[in-house]
C-alpha cells in the first residue's frame, strides 16, 4: 500500500516572515466577507482536484453554508485580472495555545508557475497575524503540490512535526 507523509509547520513570531510580493500589479488578494458556502466549495474543488483533497466532496450544501460561515473562519480569494486565482482559510482554533491554522491554500490550475503561490502565502501569514495569535501554522502531505514544503519553508515556516500512514487502497 501507498503511505502519505504529512509535515505540520509552524511560525512563532510575524519577524520570522519572508515575504515574497507577486510579480506585477494585476494580483491582488480579498477577504470573501459574505459567507457563501457554493464558493467555498468551488474554490475547494477547483484548487484540490488535483491534488487528492476528498475530505470534503460528499458535503451537502448546507455543511458548505455552515463551513463558510463558522465565526472561527475567514476565507481570502487572490484575484487576477478579474477571476480568482487561489484562495486560503484562516481557522482561529478556540484553545489560544492552538493558534491560527492556514487550512487551505492553494491556487486554480490556469494560475500555476506564474509565481503567485508565494505571495499568495505571504498574505495569508500576515492576515494570521493580523488576528494576534501566538503561532500559525499549516500542514501539507506528500500528495500535495511538489512545491508546497519549499514555500511554506522559504517563507520562515519551521517543521514541528512528521508522521506517515499508509493509504487506503482505492474503491
Amino acid at each position: 500500500m501507498p503511505a502519505v507523509t504529512i509535515t505540520y509547520l509552524e511560525m512563532l513570531s510575524p519577524g520570522t516572515l519572508i515575504p515574497r510580493r507577486a510579480p506585477g500589479p494585476d494580483f491582488s488578494v480579498r477577504e470573501a466577507a459574505v459567507p457563501q458556502g457554493a464558493f467555498n466549495k468551488f474554490l475547494y474543488t477547483t484548487v484540490g482536484a488535483a491534488w487528492s483533497w476528498t475530505d470534503k466532496l460528499g458535503w451537502s450544501d448546507a455543511q458548505w453554508q455552515a463551513h463558510a460561515a463558522d465565526p472561527a473562519l475567514r476565507t481570502f480569494v487572490a484575484w487576477h485580472g478579474g477571476s480568482p486565482a487561489g484562495y486560503y482559510e484562516l481557522y482561529q482554533h478556540p484553545e489560544p495555545a492552538l493558534g491560527i491554522e492556514i487550512a487551505i491554500y492553494g491556487l486554480l490550475p490556469a494560475f500555476y508557475g506564474r509565481g503567485y503561490g508565494a505571495a499568495l502565502l505571504t498574505s495569508a501569514i500576515e492576515q494570521a497575524w493580523a488576528m494576534h495569535p501566538n503561532r500559525v501554522w499549516v500542514h501539507t502531505c506528500t500528495d500535495d503540490h511538489p512545491a508546497a514544503l519549499p514555500n511554506y519553508q522559504a517563507s520562515g515556516f519551521t517543521i514541528y512535526h512528521t508522521e506517515t500512514h499508509q493509504k487506503p487502497p482505492a474503491s
